[in-house]
């Protein structure tokens, strides 16, 4: 065997026993939290837990299913307002769009991607919050669908671009107008993959803390309507286990591993209809 080759076989096998190395090393971490996780939140995780109100301070027992209940409300209140802006601003930036203005609308909804959820609270809480005078399980819903907006919007441009130029055109030859086409034949081939990107946001946005402190605030009651603070889950994982209490430690554990199964159900929500556009374009 020449050296050249050899010395070649060599940082191959080196390069993919570091990259195996690496990949271990990262989802090891992974199961590690994941296993922490089940272990402190499992063991806690009654019915009544989820089904009871809090207990009054330092009282053990108790449950979150107000706040599963308000994370829920709040949650479908994002997806009304952020998801249908979104989508149809993906629709216009991947059909109808120019060069200069798409540009920006991407470029800024790349930085609102990036931009800290803290920073999205506080703007909530200034434009929704101080007019009118009281915190609200609608203002918390406004400020997660705020934080929708770019994802939906950037998702659903991309998988709308993936549609081949070929069906456009084929619907177009057929006598139907650009907006026909795109209704009927561009977005139900891209619908999959758009519904997918849809989850995903949902999934992203169900574990902020920062913007509900600021606009939905708490509740240790039942949050009737929409007008009133309510309780969510990240929000409670936060107080209780900042608290000095031990019972309150136990149950954001529990509630930690309830958050964690709703995020992992979206996820795996997301790559079924992923993996369902797949095979059928296969």
């Amino acid at each position: 065997m020449n050296r050249p080759f050899f010395m070649r076989k060599l940082v191959n096998a080196l390069m993919l026993s570091l990259c195996g190395v690496c990949a271990l090393v990262s989802v090891s971490v992974l199961f590690i939290i994941l296993g922490y996780l089940l272990w402190n939140g499992g063991r806690f995780l009654t019915w009544t837990f989820l089904t009871r109100l809090p207990t009054p301070v330092g009282e053990p027992g108790g449950g979150m299913a107000n706040a599963i209940v308000g994370s829920g409300k709040v949650l479908l209140l994002a997806a009304l307002t952020g998801v249908p802006v979104g989508f149809v601003g993906g629709i216009y930036l991947a059909e109808f769009g120019g060069r200069v203005f798409p540009f920006l609308v991407r470029y800024t909804a790349d930085l609102l991607n990036g931009v800290p959820s803290i920073v999205m609270g506080i703007f909530a809480y200034t434009v929704v919050v101080l007019p009118m005078h009281h915190f609200s399980t609608l203002a918390g819903g406004l400020a997660l669908g705020a934080m929708l907006i770019p994802i939906v919007l950037r998702s659903t441009e991309e998988f709308l671009r993936a549609v081949p130029q070929s069906l456009r055109e084929g619907a177009l030859a057929l006598g139907a107008s650009k907006s026909r086409a795109i209704a009927t034949v561009v977005i139900p081939a891209g619908f999959q993959g758009i519904a997918t990107g849809i989850l995903l946001a949902l999934a992203r946005v169900a574990g902020e803390t920062a913007p509900l402190i600021f606009t939905s605030a708490n509740n240790r009651f039942w949050s009737r309507g929409w007008n009133q603070p309510t309780a969510t889950l990240p929000v409670m994982i936060w107080t209780y286990a900042s608290s000095a209490y031990e019972d309150w430690h136990r149950q954001a554990w529990a509630a930690g591993l309830i958050l964690l199964m709703l995020v992992l159900v979206a996820n795996a929500g997301a790559r079924l209809i992923l993996a369902r556009r797949t095979s059928v374009a296969r």
